[in-house]
This record gives C-alpha cells, sequence and structure tokens, in this order.
C-alpha cells in the first residue's frame, strides 16, 4: 500500500461555509434581479471654494464614470456566469435544490419547508434536504472557493 496516493480533504467549517455559500448566492440574486444604478455624473457646481496649483491633469469625470459602469456589468455578468456554471455542473437533485431555493426571483418568499413539500416530486424529508443541500454547497463552495477552513 506503500505507493498508493493519500491526501486529505481539508475539515471545512460547515456554518461559516454554508453562509458563505449563502452570501453569493444572494449576492447572485440581486446582480441578476436588480438593474445596476449606474453612476451619472454630478454636473452640479460645488460652492466650495478650492485653492490649488495646476496639476496640468485634465478631469474625465464623464469617461471614468463610464470605465466603471462597464466594468461593474462585466464584473456582475462574470459573477452571475460563475455561479450559474458551478450550479449546472451540480447532480440533478442538488442543482434542483439550489435553483428552486435559493435562485428563483421568489426566494425570499420561500421557505425550505416549501421547497421540500412542494417544489420536489415526490416531497422529500427535511433529513434528506438537508443532506443533499449540504452537498450542494459543499460543492459549490469548492467550485467557487468559498470554502471555509477549520483552524
Amino acid at each position: 500500500m506503500g505507493n498508493q496516493l493519500s491526501f486529505m480533504l481539508p475539515e471545512i467549517d460547515r456554518k461559516e461555509t454554508q453562509q458563505a455559500v449563502e452570501d453569493a448566492l444572494e449576492q447572485y440574486r440581486l446582480f441578476k434581479y436588480l438593474s445596476f444604478e449606474e453612476r451619472e455624473a454630478s454636473i452640479t457646481a460645488s460652492s466650495e471654494i478650492r485653492y490649488h496649483s495646476p496639476t496640468n491633469q485634465t478631469s474625465d469625470q464623464t469617461g471614468s464614470i463610464a470605465v466603471y459602469n462597464v466594468d461593474q456589468e462585466k464584473m456582475r455578468k462574470d459573477f452571475c456566469f460563475r455561479v450559474e456554471r458551478a450550479v449546472s455542473r451540480l447532480p440533478k437533485m442538488e442543482r434542483f435544490l439550489i435553483e428552486e431555493r435559493y435562485m428563483s426571483l421568489e426566494t425570499e418568499y420561500l421557505t425550505d419547508y416549501h421547497v421540500y413539500s412542494f417544489k420536489f416530486q415526490p416531497p422529500i424529508s427535511e433529513k434528506t434536504y438537508s443532506k443533499i443541500r449540504w452537498k450542494a454547497f459543499y460543492k459549490l463552495a469548492l467550485n467557487l472557493n468559498l470554502a471555509v477552513i477549520k483552524s
């Protein structure tokens, strides 16, 4: 048995990891369903008197805001894509649970009970639901680099 490769998976802090995944899924919903408020250039004159010497730099507020808006939009799209790709790689039951419970527009109005009693056909027990959810969270945590290692 000496030349068999063995390695230990690090022990993951379940509670912290579950919170990290739930936070990421909440961020996903915010990015997905709330339109991004684009920054607007302030065009009102400031009443403050400013004393400074010329820096020979021109300020392009509109340009930098446009860049910010494009960067933010790209960052949000990339984040949503990463989450959707990670979820799509889950086994069917895990994927169904995550999509129904955490990724829908109605998520904030759903309870775990509602999902395992009414969404799953046939319904599953709370214990089975918890097992499936943890397996999904574990895989998503590793895939999205959110796992919290026990110290």
